[in-house]
């Protein structure tokens, strides 16, 4: 409905300005030009995100002041925060990175994101640019019709930035032209009502533009060509601040709730710096005159004292809003609350994410696992066992012997309504994502998927043995007892072994235990079949015992494997290299037999 009103408002304005006056469309050619030249930019930067940024953000954020590091530094480089808070939410929605991390990331945005204004105002605004911006457009269109991918980055990049510059460029000579017939100057407002008043305007061009570094550009172009004052620049540059909090609230809109979480922490953020600035403004003027007099910056120079004042403030936010990050997380935790366990939402799976592979994949893997804790619980239940039996028994097969509690619940409506509910969200994410993906990245998220498959035939597979084995668990026949808790024990014991797996972080290990899982599993289902042909020759079961326990036996069977499978695939390194030694480790089928003492052919 908003999009309905701004629009035609934006359309008018312009249209207006075009006919009243024609140097004013050379203004708002400058500000096109150079948000073109900002989505050139960031197309160019995500050709990287395949893994290189993904890897040095899971890397650089552990502790506080490597997050904030991480986030002046890469939007230094980048020259967008956007980008960076893009990011963030989506790896704050696969769960890679925490609360605290991402906010902290978000304050270093905010530093990294003034160093736009100094290159403006100490570069920009001094040199004629647009003598650069050629050869970056000539060489960049060049590299972005190269087949690799990174060279095709590197030419976004720099077109981008060639698109930027001839959008300064522009916007200097609009205003130039423009302040011989009309001053804008003229409607400058005085005292705190002027401060609040273009604040205002600074946060409606941002959020109108979605991007702060072109708000900023405009009013530096518009400060060196004398149309606004400098006191209703600094408002300006303060409303630019809070704008610019649009793009991560337009991320957070399809991330989950740790997403909305960050997105919450950087509206605060920004908005709490801009009262902070206006409320202290005289202060910061004065904290402005006097870096202005230690760099050697002239009495005159305003463009460059916007700089001085836009990094100053800023720096006080994350100063003032740092010894609070802990405090803010857990009232935003309050604020944005998880779904309650009843209510089965994927977790992991964000739209914000879909455009970084790695993010993809560990999203996709999160929500896997998951899946396979919402399916322990029904597989549990299943085999009338409780969760925490199985995961706290120090002798599981003694407490499965010795119990003899039948759950009462309903399977197939819980499968439909939680295990359906999360692997349909799983594939559907999957599919989305899948046009986006590098060939490379294929082969993991095919092998997650199969993983996802196979809970979801484990818990079908339940559902079919749990009639028989509840009827002889309770059996007076104490060999078919015994043989229906062996059944369960096996399965049983996977699920806690999985479990226990999920917290080793030795990717060897994982493999090696897994391994022997299955040479085990081999070892097992021998057995059973020389059980039931022992206990059938000496009659201690009946015939119609013998059919349903190897009938079921070949669903646990099938339970069992599937379940070794899928903890595979989920608990593998996504990591090229270390999946193909982990793939030398892991035995083969004939290997597994030989292991177990079977006839491998």
């Amino acid at each position: 409905m908003l999009k309905k009103v701004i629009f035609p408002v934006i359309f008018t304005i312009l249209a207006y300005g075009f006919w009243v006056s024609p140097d004013f469309k050379e203004i708002a050619a400058g500000v096109a030009i150079f948000l073109f030249g900002m989505l050139f930019l960031e197309d160019g930067f995500r050709a990287f995100t395949g893994g290189i940024l993904e890897r040095l953000l899971k890397n650089s954020t552990n502790k506080l002041w490597k997050s904030l590091s991480f986030g002046i530094v890469t939007t230094t480089i980048m020259q967008s925060s956007s980008l960076v808070s893009v990011i963030t939410i989506s790896f704050i929605s696969a769960g890679l990175i925490t609360l605290v991390a991402g906010i902290g990331i978000i304050f270093g945005a905010n530093i990294g994101t003034t160093t736009g204004a100094w290159l403006i105002a100490g570069f920009g605004l001094k040199v004629k640019i647009s003598a650069y911006a050629m050869p970056m457009l000539v060489f960049g269109i060049i590299l972005a019709f190269q087949k690799s991918k990174y060279l095709k980055g590197i030419g976004s990049v720099l077109a981008g930035l060639g698109f930027l510059f001839l959008g300064i460029h522009y916007m200097k000579e609009g205003f130039e032209a423009f302040k011989d017939s009309f001053d804008l100057a003229a409607f400058a407002v005085e005292g705190y009502a002027g401060l609040f008043l273009f604040a205002g305007i600074g946060t409606l061009a941002t959020v109108v533009m979605q991007s702060s570094h072109a708000t900023l550009v405009l009013l530096l172009t518009a400060l060196a060509a004398n149309q606004i004052t400098y006191e209703n620049a600094l408002a300006l540059a303060i409303g630019a601040n809070v704008g610019t909090t649009i793009t991560a609230i337009i991320g957070s809109l399809s991330a989950n709730v740790e997403g909305k979480r960050l997105a919450g922490a950087h509206l605060i953020f920004n908005v709490v710096t801009g009262v902070i600035a206006i409320v202290f403004i005289h202060q910061f003027v004065a904290a402005v005159e006097y870096f202005s007099g230690i760099f050697g910056i002239p009495e005159g120079d305003y463009t460059l004292k916007l700089a001085v004042f836009h990094t100053l403030f800023n720096v006080v936010g994350v100063l003032v809003m740092v010894p609070l990050i802990t405090r803010l997380a857990d009232f935003l935790c309050k604020v944005f609350v998880m779904p309650a366990d009843d209510i089965i939402e994927p977790r992991y799976l964000s739209n914000a994410a879909i455009e970084f592979p790695d993010t993809v994949i560990e999203s996709v893997r999160k929500e896997t696992l998951h899946l396979f804790d919402t399916a322990f619980e029904l597989m549990a239940h299943g085999m009338n066992l409780h969760r925490t039996q199985i995961l706290e028994s120090e002798d599981l097969e003694k407490t499965i012997d010795e119990d003899r509690e039948i759950i009462d619940f309903d399977l197939e409506g819980l499968y439909e309504s939680k295990v359906k509910v999360l692997y349909s969200a799983i594939i559907a994410f999957i599919s989305r994502s899948q046009a986006h993906l590098p060939s490379d990245f294929s082969e993991s998220l095919y092998r997650i998927r199969q993983a996802a498959s196979d809970i979801v035939e484990s818990v079908k597979d339940v559902k079919h043995l749990r009639k028989n084995l509840t009827k002889y668990m309770l059996s007076d026949n104490e060999y078919i007892r015994g043989e229906y808790n062996n059944l369960r024990y096996r399965m049983a014991s996977i699920l806690k072994e999985i479990h226990k797996l999920r917290h080793t972080d030795v990717a060897e290990l994982e493999s090696m235990e897994l391994d022997e899982l299955k040479v085990e599993l081999e070892q097992s289902l021998r057995e059973m079949t020389q059980s039931v042909d022992g206990l059938l020759r000496d009659q201690l079961i009946t015939p119609n015992m013998a059919t349903s326990l190897l009938n079921d036996s070949a669903y646990a069977e099938h339970v069992s494997r599937k379940l070794v499978s899928c903890a595979q695939a989920m608990l593998a390194s996504h990591d090229v290299l270390v999946a193909e030694a982990e793939e030398e480790i892991i035995l083969d089928k004939e290997e597994i037999k030989t292991l177990a003492g079977l006839d491998a052919t």
